[in-house]
């Protein structure tokens, strides 16, 4: 598995795959939950339920809609929003200003 943060392997155990096996074997698209471990770089996603979502994947070229995500991160949907999201404000210390450069025409440049 990929995602922005990196890679992940899925572990799916045999007691967990007989009792998903239809979703495991046949969904164009699924979502699993389950347990990170992380060793050094090295990070796994221990299976605990996977969920078909074909019919979501299968329905996404003709939505009017956007792709139903959840509300929020892991963190705010558990702990509860405390604000906006961190991720989307500026970062902490970044200065900007304007910065004139002009544009060089034909007879600047000869």
């Amino acid at each position: 598995m990929e995602d922005e943060t990196g890679i992940a392997n899925l572990v799916v155990w045999a007691k967990v795959f007989e009792a998903n096996r239809r979703a495991v074997l046949s969904a164009s698209m699924m979502a699993v939950r389950g347990r990170i471990q992380r060793e050094g770089d090295v990070v796994h996603l221990v299976a605990q339920r996977i969920t078909d979502l074909s019919a979501d994947f299968a329905s996404v070229g003709s939505r009017d809609a956007a792709f139903p995500l959840p509300h929020g991160s892991c963190d705010q949907v558990r702990n509860g929003s405390s604000g906006p999201d961190p991720r989307d404000l500026p970062p902490k210390g970044l200065r900007t200003r304007d910065i004139y450069i002009p544009i060089c025409t034909s007879t600047q440049s000869r």
